[in-house]
């Protein structure tokens, strides 16, 4: 790989990869106001997501995550997608979808970058920003990283953000 120093590129595979799904459980709404077509429009999807936890180091049970313990990350996942209207912060039309949720027509979920992009980026951010470290605790924070997160709006379409531990991003920005 051009510009990766000899031996950096293992420290970007783990040894033990588990992996948790959530297919076709957020039904939701949206509209991607700066597009040039439909998808300008109100329109549906029923979200698909899956998230890819590394590490090199099981747990004292031998495992690399723990399925139970994502009923959280569930919860948080369905609050904000299960049955809600996605808007983009800077929507011009925010007004209309406030008076919406005002009169208990829509539930919204207001949102820097729509899209299956934004949303993987979104999601990664938080898993490893806030849900490890808070939920799961520090130690699954410094044993676990989620380094992939898919977001899928059909069969045919999907997005997803991937990054490391080593890459030290700022997860809060």
């Amino acid at each position: 790989m051009h510009g990766v120093r000899k031996g950096e590129q293992m420290n970007r595979k783990y040894k033990y990869v588990s992996t948790k799904e959530y297919i076709d459980a957020f039904p939701c709404a949206y509209r991607q106001w700066k597009a040039d077509s439909h998808c300008n429009l109100i329109h549906g999807y029923s979200f698909s997501m899956k998230f890819y936890f590394g590490t090199n180091e099981l747990d004292v049970r031998n495992w690399a995550m723990d399925y139970g313990g994502l009923r959280d990350l569930k919860e948080f996942l369905e609050d904000q997608f299960d049955h809600t209207l996605l808007v983009a912060e800077d929507d011009p039309k925010m007004w209309l979808f406030k008076q919406l949720q005002e009169n208990h027509l829509a539930k919204l979920t207001i949102l820097p970058k729509l899209g299956c992009e934004g949303l993987a980026d979104m999601l990664y951010k938080y898993v490893n920003g806030v849900y490890l470290p808070e939920v799961m605790g520090p130690g699954e924070a410094e044993r676990l990283w989620c380094f992939r997160v898919e977001v899928r709006e059909t069969q045919s379409n999907m997005a997803y953000r991937e990054g490391y531990r080593e890459d030290n991003e700022d997860l809060f920005v």
